[in-house]
């Protein structure tokens, strides 16, 4: 993954629980990494660490680390660091999530040795659709959810995710059902 994922974890640990918790965290994982630099590539590993510590530490279940990093990923760091790019996904919920099969051909022009995800859309209806998640990554369900939540979020529009199909339950891939409502 590259090193923006990890200092986005970190920034999340360090706003949310403060420095002295990242340095606790940062132990427990036993990465001897300093500081990430956003567009190097690390193990997969490391991220994996830095949340099961996260996770050991704040004695929070891994999932809901997950969670909450998916949802600080889309509110805080795409949002601050990629306006310009997220605010081409579409101008709501729907549209982006209509449109997020393509949005990571964008990010690969960013990131070139990115391994993204591959989502694909179906079932769509007025204020529903089905998101497939393909990922050579596993473990991640809730990180999505988190994303799916985040957006839901950043388009002032309320949002419930049902997992419908999961790898933790032997499926091929994860498919959530979005249901949305706008607030405005």
């Amino acid at each position: 993954m590259y090193g923006i994922i990890n200092k986005s974890i970190e920034a999340l640990v360090k706003t949310t629980f403060g420095e002295d918790k990242w340095v606790l965290i940062k132990e427990r994982s036993q990465i001897d990494i300093d500081y990430f630099i956003s567009n190097d590539t690390y193990d997969d590993a490391i991220t994996y660490k830095l949340a099961i510590a996260i996770s050991e530490e704040m004695n929070i279940s891994l999932e809901d680390v997950l969670f909450t990093f998916g949802e600080w990923w889309i509110i805080k760091t795409t949002n601050e660091k990629y306006a310009g790019l997220m605010k081409s996904g579409g101008e709501n919920l729907k549209d982006f999530l209509i449109n997020l099969p393509s949005f990571h051909n964008h990010i690969m022009l960013l990131y070139p040795k990115l391994t993204p995800p591959e989502f694909k859309v179906s079932n769509l209806l007025e204020n529903s659709i089905h998101i497939h998640y393909h990922s050579k990554r596993e473990g991640l369900e809730y990180f999505v959810k988190g994303l799916l939540s985040g957006l839901g979020k950043l388009f002032d529009t309320s949002v419930l995710i049902e997992t419908l199909e999961s790898r933790n339950e032997g499926d091929h891939h994860e498919v959530f059902k979005v249901i949305w409502s706008d607030n405005a």
